[in-house]
This record gives C-alpha cells, structure tokens and sequence, in this order.
C-alpha cells in the first residue's frame, strides 16, 4: 500500500497554530528590544478560524499597555508572518489574556487558601 506524502500525524491547523507561535515569538521578541512599553510577553497558543483568515493570539498575560502596543506592531507581526510562512492568506491577529492561565491562577489561590485555613 502507497503512502501518501500529504498525510501529517495532526490537522493543518494544528500545524498552521504551532508556526505561528514560532513566527509570533520570535518577532515578539525583535519588537520588546526596541519598544519597552511591551515588556515580556508569552505566546501561550495560536487558534485559528477554520477558513484561517482570523488568528487569536492567547498570550500568558496581557496588560493594556501592552494591548496597545501590539496593536500599534500588528502589521508588522502580520507582515513577518506573511514573509516566514507559506499561507495562501495572512491571518489578522488578535490578541488576549489565556483564559486558562487565569483559570488556573485562580484554582492555585483556592488551593492555597484551604491549605492555609487547614493549618
């Protein structure tokens, strides 16, 4: 039986989400050493529109400083994504808190909370 050289172990955007992060970090990252407004930001996951026009950018934290930052480089993050991928389309980014991070802060408080009130 003939293997398909098209056949990947996941779904395109699962690949498509993890080069973005890539390519969103590292520019990220070239952004933060000339505008310290932006301060350290982590990608925490990428999550495109199925037809990968849209991509939500989850970051770690996100202050409104940094909101305003990121809008004001967008075309320079949407353009590096254009330059190092090879999408038929650039996706416009969006930018937000992870809610899981905060989620998961807010399960560790409770925990801590009933730990001290244990004691």
């Amino acid at each position: 039986m003939a293997h398909s050289g098209s056949h990947h172990p996941y779904p395109r955007s699962a690949r498509v989400n993890q080069i973005l992060r890539e390519v969103i970090s590292d520019e990220l990252m070239r952004i933060t050493d000339v505008d310290d407004r932006l301060g350290i930001l982590t990608v925490t996951g990428i999550e495109t529109t199925p037809d990968m026009r849209q991509a939500m950018v989850y970051l770690h934290s996100l202050s409104e400083e940094a909101r305003v930052v990121l809008e004001e480089h967008r075309a320079q993050l949407q353009s590096a994504v254009n330059v190092q991928t090879r999408l038929k389309r650039t996706p416009k980014l969006s930018f937000m808190a992870d809610p899981a991070v905060a989620s998961g802060e807010a399960v560790e408080e409770i925990l801590r909370r009933q730990s001290r009130d244990a004691d």
